[in-house]
This record gives C-alpha cells, sequence and structure tokens, in this order.
C-alpha cells in the first residue's frame, strides 16, 4: 500500500507538476481567451445579466429534459466548491507562500475562458436520450463534434470519469466530513458516513428535479454562511487586510522580500502551487461542470458559457477569503498546514467556535461535492450503458459514502488526483480541436445580442 502510494505521488508531482497539466490547462485558457477576445471581461457585464435574470431560489421545477441555467450553475459550484478551497488553499500557501494566490488568481482569469468554451460545446453535442433526457459532458462533444475516430477518447474519458467522481470522490469527501465532524463534535465516524449515505442518497434517487432543487438553495446557503463567517473575521482584524495583500503581491514575485527565501521559497514554487490549485479548484478544463451545463435550458449556448464564469469567479472568491483569513489572524507557521491551518485561524477569528464553524462549512463543501460529483458521473454511465444500471451504480456510490467514513483514504486521495489529471487530457484535446465551433458560437451570440440591441 504504501509502495502504491509513493508510485502515483511520484507520477502526480510530475502529472501536475510544472511541465504537464499547468502549462496543459494554462495555455488552453490563455489560448481561448485571446481567441474569444477576452470574453471573460468584454461580456462580463452581460454574463451579470444573464445570471441575474435566472437567479431564484425557488425555479421552475426541473426533469429530465433540463434545469434553468441558474440551477445548472448551482449544480456545477456545487461540485466546485469542496473542500480544496479551505483545506487545499492552505496547502497552496504553506508550500509555495502567500504569493501562491496571485498566481491562483491569473489562473482562474484564464480558466474563466476555458470553462466558457466547456459549457458552450456541451450545448451543442448535448444529447435527448431515453425518456426524452437531456444528457451531455465531454465524451459527448468528443464523440460528436470529432467524429468517430474519437469515440474510444470518449470512451475512456467516461470511464475514468465514473471511477474517479462516482467512487473515489465519494470515498475520500465522506471521510473528510467525517473527520471534520469526529474532530469538532465527536460524533462517531461511522455514523457520519451513514448520515452523508442517506443525504446524499435522497437526492441521487430523486433524480436531476431534486438535484437542482437542492442544488439552488444550498450552493447560495453554505457560500454565503462561509464568506460571512470570514467577513466577520477580516472586520476583526481589518487593520491586517491591506498589509496581507501587499504580503500577497510581494511574495508573488519577490519571496525572499517576506522571509521566504530561508523557507526556500522561489517565484517558480509560488507560481507552480498556485496555479495548480487554482486549476484545481475552479476545475476549469478538467471537464467535470461541463456535465451540469449541458442541460440547461437556454437560448443560445454561449449564454450559459457566460453563465459558468461564476462558477470558477465562486470558487476564486472563496479561497481568498480563506487565504486572507489565515494571514490577518497571524497563523501561518510554515509547519502546520491543511484544514488544521483553516481552522487554527477561524479558531482565533471565532473563539472556541472556529473549529465547529469550519467543520460545518466543510460538510456543506464536501456534500454539495458529492452530489454534483455524481450527478457528472451519472451522465457518464448513461453515455457508457444508454441508460441502463443506474440504480444499481446509485448503490455503489452509497456504499462507497460509508466506505469512505471509516477508511485510511491517503490512497485513494493520491489515486483520486491521478484519475483527476488523466481527465484532463482527452478533454483539453477535444477544446483545442474544436476551438472553431466555440469562436462561431460566441460570433453568433454577438451578432444576436448587436441585432436586439444588448450589447
Amino acid at each position: 500500500m504504501d509502495f502504491l502510494n509513493q508510485l502515483f505521488g511520484d507520477i502526480n508531482s510530475v502529472l501536475w507538476g510544472v511541465f504537464v497539466l499547468i502549462p496543459l490547462l494554462c495555455g488552453t485558457g490563455i489560448f481561448y481567451t485571446f481567441k474569444l477576445r477576452f470574453v471573460q471581461i468584454r461580456l462580463f457585464p452581460t454574463a451579470l445579466r444573464f445570471l441575474f435574470n435566472n437567479a431564484t431560489l425557488f425555479g421552475k421545477r426541473a426533469d429530465q429534459t433540463g434545469m434553468s441555467s441558474f440551477q445548472a450553475l448551482a449544480t456545477a459550484v456545487a461540485a466546485q466548491v469542496g473542500t480544496g478551497n479551505v483545506a487545499g488553499a492552505a496547502t497552496a500557501i504553506v508550500a509555495g507562500g502567500p504569493g501562491a494566490l496571485f498566481w491562483l488568481w491569473v489562473a482562474a482569469f484564464f480558466g474563466m475562458a476555458t470553462i466558457f468554451a466547456e459549457a458552450v460545446l456541451a450545448q451543442i453535442y448535448r444529447v435527448t436520450g431515453e425518456n426524452d433526457r437531456v444528457v451531455g459532458g465531454p465524451a459527448f462533444y468528443m464523440s460528436l463534434g470529432l467524429g468517430p475516430k474519437f469515440k474510444p477518447m470518449a470512451v475512456f474519458f467516461s470511464a475514468v470519469a465514473i471511477i474517479t467522481m462516482g467512487c473515489m470522490g465519494s470515498l475520500v469527501q465522506s471521510n473528510t466530513v467525517s473527520q471534520a465532524l469526529n474532530h469538532a463534535f465527536d460524533v462517531p465516524l461511522l455514523a457520519s458516513g451513514i448520515g452523508v449515505a442517506i443525504l446524499s442518497g435522497v437526492v441521487m434517487f430523486g433524480g436531476m428535479g431534486r438535484l437542482a432543487s437542492v442544488t439552488e438553495k444550498l450552493v447560495p446557503f453554505m457560500a454565503g454562511l462561509y464568506l460571512i463567517g470570514g467577513s466577520y473575521v477580516l472586520a476583526c482584524h481589518y487593520d491586517q487586510i491591506i498589509p496581507a495583500f501587499d504580503l500577497v503581491f510581494t511574495a508573488a514575485f519577490n519571496p525572499e522580500a517576506v522571509g521566504g527565501g530561508a523557507l526556500g521559497l522561489t517565484v517558480a514554487k509560488a507560481m507552480q502551487f498556485g496555479v495548480a490549485r487554482g486549476l484545481f479548484s475552479n476545475e476549469a478544463g478538467m471537464g467535470t461542470t461541463p456535465h451540469a451545463h449541458a442541460v440547461a435550458k437556454v437560448e443560445h449556448p454561449a449564454e450559459q458559457g457566460l453563465v459558468a464564469i461564476f462558477g470558477v469567479f465562486t470558487t476564486v472568491l472563496i479561497v481568498t477569503f480563506t487565504v486572507l483569513v489565515i494571514l490577518v489572524t497571524g497563523v501561518m507557521d510554515f509547519d502546520t498546514t491543511g484544514i488544521e491551518l483553516t481552522q487554527k485561524a477561524y479558531s482565533v477569528g471565532l473563539g472556541g467556535a472556529g473549529v465547529g464553524f469550519v467543520a460545518i462549512c466543510l460538510f456543506f463543501f464536501a456534500y454539495s461535492t458529492i452530489i454534483g460529483w455524481y450527478f457528472f458521473s451519472e451522465q457518464n454511465v448513461r453515455y457508457l450503458f444508454h441508460g441502463r444500471g443506474i440504480f444499481v451504480y446509485r448503490l455503489i456510490v452509497c456504499a462507497f459514502l460509508v466506505l469512505g467514513a471509516v477508511t485510511h483514504v491517503n490512497l485513494v486521495w493520491t489515486l483520486s488526483d491521478f484519475f483527476n489529471g488523466i481527465m484532463v487530457i482527452p478533454n483539453v484535446i477535444a477544446l483545442l480541436l474544436l476551438h472553431k465551433v466555440v469562436g462561431s458560437s460566441l460570433n453568433d451570440f454577438e451578432s444576436k445580442l448587436k441585432k436586439a440591441g444588448l450589447n
């Protein structure tokens, strides 16, 4: 077991390092940013208009024919905003220094263009399957957009997605929740696992309608709760906010100036860990969120592309709050890391309630990721097996949720990072090969906006 953990850990260090996925994902984001003429800036006001025109906590009930644009965004964000935004952010600034946050912002900026392209392609190549059920995602735009020669690539992507998001993802998220609740409230690990499995199963077996209904309420609540708690801590340490931002910008380009030289911190490390964490947390280019954006009921694919940008924006906001709370409370010692560092910061900021606050937020973040990733993986089960085996797959996912609560999952985390990484490669290949389709869709959309006098 230790051998496998070490082996895949070494592979991940290369895969998620500066020579493979980071340049691949960043390069795709930079390419699309210029290809689409900085769509994330030019059409940001238009994106806001489409977002808030659809935003409601009690939207029309979704069914197998799709969900509203906001419900699709909420489902995507449910998966994007996970425990990595709380624990992973702390890990990034310990490994790369406070400057890692700046490079995380850079990665997110370019990632907005990538996720726009993913959502547009998901909309264009979605299909109506059994019982008028709308399905879509990377496997569909690989096989339909690129043709039969790329069918093996689509099958490979789907198989990896089913294993990664539905099974291993359930293990690690359930484990995170159970450990946090046990530490904060002494809840038995098995009880947490069974509870998470029941709550998740209620949504899974309820279909798309129940999923959309839950995510459109859960996502604004959990994001708002975390941001309110973070805002309170920042307000109590308001005199440290400007110094914290100064530290971030200085450390991004000159780590030695803030004492990083003695710790071995460099600009390259800040870039590596900031960009890697940014790409991993916002999931732009990973091929996960297109499954949600594919089923949105919109008038034009580019409309959902614009709405999708806010998924990346939300993750950046939560990660930024996490890092700022750590910096203003002065708990960063380059020894404590991960969720322990975040809990330590909120314990300073919120006193005795800090550990419990982080545990509750972790529960919501992990739970939202479980149901979001399950929905994504189900789309791939439908792609590979044409609607068969869904009931059995739901039972398997629930079993993994219970198992994850009582299992030591170091290897599973490592394998999850590996499979997440190899999902990126076929998805990015498809994104780059289909760039003309994305460009044409945006041009058509802007032309219609101009005719309607809305540009």
